[in-house]
């Protein structure tokens, strides 16, 4: 009876090696990564939850994901405000002869439906005149 290469307890071995080759080399790549997040702030609230690391690596992997996070919000945002615009443009470009350069100004109209996608609830504050 032959037993398949699939089921070979050596190829699953290989696999493995080649996703921890894989890490360690994600991870020598956070040592000489810069995230737009500064590893103070990250310390400072992952301190803050309880969460203590001396591992400039994690830090970075936080600091990493956390971007991730905020410019997928951003960029979700940013969809909303071209759709909202867009609307816009329709009815006001009849009135227009050129086409101009379109500028894009965020707006809590484009926030909120963006952090709601992703399950955190902003309210426009309250103003008093």
């Amino acid at each position: 009876m032959q037993m398949s290469r699939m089921n070979s307890p050596s190829v699953g071995m290989e696999e493995d090696n080649g996703v921890g080759h894989a890490l360690s080399d994600f991870l020598l790549q956070l040592d000489n990564y810069t995230p737009s997040i500064p590893d103070s702030v990250v310390a400072y609230y992952l301190n803050m939850s309880g969460f203590e690391s001396q591992d400039p690596r994690l830090i970075r992997l936080i600091a990493l994901a956390s971007q991730k996070f905020l410019s997928d919000i951003a960029n979700d945002a940013l969809q909303h405000c071209k759709m909202r615009t867009s609307s816009q443009l329709v009815q006001s470009s009849k009135n227009q002869k050129g086409p101009k350069e379109k500028k894009y100004i965020m707006t809590m109209e484009d926030l909120v439906p963006a952090l709601q996608e992703y399950g955190i609830i902003a309210k426009k504050p309250h103003y008093f005149v």
